[in-house]
């Protein structure tokens, strides 16, 4: 049985693009229903459109966080999606839309577990590194069944090294490199058998 995907982002929207392609390719037992993002010009829905997927701007504006997720939830549930793929979105979602698609939400964060939950990880870590505080970070991929940020339950973790004199964007790029590998790794796990 092929799962049913529905995806948010909030930016450029590479994660998604390895949902697609792994999807594409079989790598996935998967479709990508829908791609939902809270800014208008988020690459991520031209990336959706351009791979024939409905893309829809949810706006946030003049709306509460419940009521937005209220509507949202709506929105996604129309698609009947079997996982929602939280992949660079930056909300905190609220229980009106958790609640509506219970152990089968998904969020990849840019750290390990108990380490840089929230925004802005991988420039914490940088700045960790160069204060001698740690010698490595990593991403993970974990349930969202709650309104704590990046603290559900783990499925996936790597680890990534960090480099002495590295530049900021050159450890961006390995860490996006390393969340792409373990999202559809964890998605490949998960859709072999559709809830």
């Amino acid at each position: 049985m092929t799962a049913r995907l529905a995806v948010l982002v909030s930016g450029n929207g590479s994660n998604l693009q390895a949902i697609i392609d792994a999807t594409n390719s079989g790598g996935v037992a998967a479709t990508v229903e829908l791609v939902v993002s809270n800014v208008a010009d988020a690459y991520g829905l031209t990336r959706a459109r351009d791979a024939e997927i409905t893309a829809v701007h949810h706006g946030v504006e003049g709306r509460t966080r419940e009521d937005y997720d209220a509507a949202l939830a709506r929105i996604v549930s129309d698609v009947e999606p079997d996982w929602v793929v939280l992949a660079g979105w930056m909300r905190i979602l609220t229980m009106p839309f958790l609640s509506r698609f219970p152990s089968r939400v998904l969020n990849l964060h840019p750290a390990l577990p108990g380490m840089f939950a929230g925004v802005d990880a991988i420039s914490r870590a940088h700045h960790a590194f160069a204060s001698g505080d740690i010698d490595h970070t990593g991403v993970m991929t974990h349930l969202v069944p709650d309104e704590r940020v990046d603290e559900g339950p783990v499925l996936r973790t790597m680890r990534v090294e960090l480099v002495a004199d590295e530049p900021l964007a050159d450890l961006e790029e390995r860490v996006h490199a390393a969340e792409h590998r373990v999202l559809v790794e964890t998605l490949a796990e998960l859709c072999t058998d559709a809830p």
